[in-house]
């Protein structure tokens, strides 16, 4: 029986090379500042709709444990109610911005910045 074993490159373990480090983030310097923007917005629309769905269950949580307490159900519904508040405004958001772009083809997110350093 032959045993086969692999062998694993180490990463570097001398001091770090200026040159290696500029090709590692040569992508990231392509971006414009407006990609950047884009990224930014879908990355807060997104946590906001986290946000609203964590506090949903949370709210629903409330409700079970509040185990027929009046001021523990109210303080539940209250925070059911402000995440399907939180999360139609969301989602409001985000299908306005698609109806814009799809009806008169004007892109709110993509602004056109120039490109950093040139």
């Amino acid at each position: 029986m032959t045993m086969y074993l692999a062998q694993l490159v180490a990463p570097h373990t001398d001091s770090p090379n200026i040159a290696n480090i500029s090709t590692q983030f040569q992508v990231l310097t392509q971006y414009t500042p407006s990609e950047y923007l884009r990224t930014a917005i879908n990355i807060m629309l997104g946590a906001a709709g986290v946000f609203s769905f964590v506090s949903l269950l949370w709210g629903g949580l409330q409700w079970i444990f509040a185990g027929g307490d009046k001021e523990g159900t109210e303080k539940a519904r209250k925070r059911l109610v402000s995440a399907l508040v939180g999360l139609a405004i969301v989602f409001s958001s985000y299908a306005i911005l698609f109806v814009i772009r799809a009806l008169f083809n004007i892109d709110l997110i993509m602004v056109n910045f120039e490109r950093i350093g040139s």
